[in-house]
């Protein structure tokens, strides 16, 4: 877990989580700011991307709110962090996939040091997902105006994909919107997404722990967003369905 931006008096600190992957810490928010991308006026042309029209959307909905919070739920990206930073955020990154393969190799090895003839109620899917929750995602309720959730809810087992859903909606505060992306059909290729400019994404090719283990009906997804007061779809041709969800 880490965070971005200026803090001001009276504002939470996130709390520290037990199950974070391991590696090097990310730079200070001065040089977070610092290392990102080169403003509009240095003649820099942008680069090119996915047009996301559910990115704009997106942006319109957190227009005026000044000062928020936002939670990115994938990968630290310099870029992203930079974009919303200069927008007046202050960003928090939980690299979700990536947290969740970590706690379990943890209870992998934990299982093996099991006597015989242990309990083995506590190694169920539902009680995994409880356990994990348990450590991670440490937010007070209402904390966050913004959340990038990606497609990562394609890729967890449905009892934490549900739970998940849950506590995303228990953090987000009323007004605020989440953004998620679902594929069509089961992706030959995992990417990770990164915010270019407040029209693009980009699509970065990666490995993934994970087979994708589903792929939403709508119905499914209005159940699992069934606390937002609207929300909006935006279809595209590259097989990914892009989910704007307000509460």
């Amino acid at each position: 877990m880490s965070f971005f931006g200026k803090s001001r008096p009276g504002q939470f600190q996130p709390l520290p989580q037990r199950h974070s992957p391991p590696g090097k810490p990310h730079p200070p928010p001065a040089l977070a700011v610092a290392a990102g991308a080169a403003p509009a006026t240095s003649g820099v042309a942008p680069k090119i991307g996915r047009q996301s029209n559910g990115l704009k959307e997106f942006l319109w909905q957190l227009d005026g709110i000044g000062h928020g919070h936002l939670l990115d739920l994938g990968p630290a990206r310099q870029t992203t962090i930079t974009f919303f930073i200069d927008r007046g955020f202050k960003v928090y990154t939980e690299d979700m996939l990536a947290t969740w393969q970590y706690f379990l190799a943890e209870e992998e090895q934990r299982t093996k040091k099991l006597p015989a003839g242990a309990d083995q109620s506590g190694l169920t899917p539902e009680e995994r997902a409880k356990r994990f929750l348990e450590t991670t995602m440490l937010y007070p309720q209402d904390t966050f105006d913004a959340v990038l959730l990606w497609d990562i809810l394609d890729y967890l087992d449905t009892d934490l994909m549900t739970r998940l859903a849950a506590r995303i909606t228990s953090l987000v505060r009323d007004g605020g919107v989440v953004f998620a992306i679902f594929h069509t059909r089961k992706p030959t290729v995992f990417h990770r997404y990164r915010v270019l400019d407040a029209q693009n994404l980009e699509l970065i090719p990666a490995s993934c722990p994970f087979q994708p283990q589903r792929v939403f009906q709508n119905r499914e997804i209005s159940n699992l967003f069934c606390r937002y007061r609207s929300s909006k779809m935006f279809v595209g041709r590259d097989q990914l369905r892009e989910g704007l969800f307000v509460k």
